[in-house]
């Protein structure tokens, strides 16, 4: 049998958390990360069959038994980078909201009006099946490109069982063909649509009993989500659908907590959910339940920037009380319209005080524990998935410090080339 890689990659630094795929980095440990000077990796079968120094891996895989060989010289190797929150499919746009935004029309106002999420609504219940995949394939693209290789979509945008059912399939079709890994997540109650307007216990109890059983006997979630706000969902109702989706086998992640402190934090914990995400206006009481419970906070710092809010999520005092802390782009037309995860991460350490270090662990190995994913991916370790970066950089602090510029040069998934000096390489079955 041949002693070659399918891929071996040589690169000036390897940058990766080591040791924590069985529970999310902590306190002090977010911002520990393993450097391996003149480090290599070495691929098979799409998983990382080596991650040591270059020495070492060349002698395990000489490089003339290696299908591909790649040098990267004064560049750094990293986790692909992993968005735990987002809205990716959706029709039509919202730019005319961003104008009354900065003319000073508040974001729940606009949504009482029946704008934000519900305009979204009524622009994705009209888009056709074909039309919502290919939109939603370039924003996988645009993503692929800035390095995420695994990503959470959220439905959410139909609000009834007919195009919550369509978006979940346009979720999963995509996660089948494009090279990115989607993990799906069933959103039905992202708001009240205008027929439910004044019965929003009956709608929770329409998508608890009609539309979420129909989700997972189609096998099209693996997760359930709510936007417990108030004057949107309370959290009795929040409550009573999370349990539902429990009962059925769905892991638990939810908006909490986000305009208003609801308890919404402390419901999480109550929960057991994987994820609770927003948080900026979580409480004392919140934040010690989540450390308690080891539920992930999902922060996601574009949503205020883009609303305008000088007011982010407390990352430096979850951190101190031990609460694992994630980052997601919230990706969606309204209120996050960015596909870069690099930029959450600027924004990370510009608004919440998180050093460049704590925000990549932030985006790799904690973001996969808060999907139920960190031992299969996060970071560079035998076993994992070979999901990876080459960057036009040389220590993580370049990342978010050159904000606005895409460092990515080479997307690796599964140990496949997937992007190359800043192209796209398309199938999912495309050979090397």
């Amino acid at each position: 049998m041949s002693r070659g890689a399918d891929l071996l990659l040589l690169g000036e630094k390897i940058i990766t958390s080591r040791g924590a795929s069985t529970a999310p980095l902590l306190g002090s440990e977010l911002g520990c990360l393993t450097v391996i000077e003149k480090g290599a990796v070495a691929v098979k079968g799409g998983v990382i069959a080596a991650v040591g120094s270059e020495e070492e891996i060349v002698q395990r895989f000489p490089p003339e038994e290696c299908r591909r060989i790649i040098e990267s010289p004064g560049k750094m190797i990293t986790p692909g980078l992993i968005d735990p929150h987002t809205h990716t499919v959706f029709g039509g746009s919202r730019e005319d909201e961003f104008a009354l935004r900065i003319s000073g029309v508040p974001y729940l106002e606009i949504l009482q009006k029946g704008g934000g999420i519900l305009d979204t609504v009524q622009a994705t219940r009209s888009t056709p099946y074909e039309e919502l995949l290919e939109k939603s394939r370039g924003h996988l693209d645009r993503m692929l490109i800035g390095g995420t290789t695994t990503t959470e979509v959220k439905s959410g945008y139909g609000l009834d069982l007919e195009n919550e059912m369509k978006m979940l399939q346009v979720i999963n079709q995509l996660d089948r063909e494009h090279p990115l890994d989607l993990e799906a997540t069933f959103l039905g109650a992202h708001a009240l649509p205008p027929e439910y307007r004044g019965r929003t216990d009956e709608f929770i109890d329409y998508m608890a009993q009609e539309v979420l059983p129909q989700v997972v006997e189609a096998d099209l979630a693996r997760h359930c989500d709510i936007f417990c706000e108030e004057g949107i969902f309370s959290i009795s109702q929040s409550r009573r659908l999370l349990q539902k989706a429990r009962e059925l086998g769905l892991a638990i992640r939810f908006h909490a907590d986000e305009m208003v402190s609801l308890g919404g934090a402390e419901l999480a914990a109550e929960l057991g959910a994987h994820s609770a995400d927003h948080l900026l206006k979580i409480s004392k009481k919140g934040i010690e339940a989540m450390a308690r419970e080891q539920v992930v906070a999902n922060l996601l710092p574009a949503t205020p920037f883009t609303l305008m809010k000088d007011e982010y999520a407390p990352a430096r005092d979850m951190i101190e009380q031990g609460v694992a802390i994630a980052l997601a782009s919230d990706f969606n037309p309204g209120s996050s319209p960015t596909h870069s995860v690099p930029l959450i991460m600027t924004l990370a350490c510009l608004q919440m005080k998180m050093t460049p270090e704590e925000t990549l662990n932030a985006v790799t190995i904690n973001a996969a524990h808060s999907l139920g994913l960190g031992r299969e991916i996060g970071s560079i370790e035998e076993g994992k998935k070979a999901d990876l970066i080459i960057w036009e950089a040389s220590n993580p602090r370049f990342i978010p410090y050159y904000y606005g510029t895409n460092l990515v040069q080479t997307v690796i998934k599964e140990g496949r080339v997937v992007v190359e000096q800043g192209q796209l390489r398309r199938s999912k079955n495309e050979n090397q």
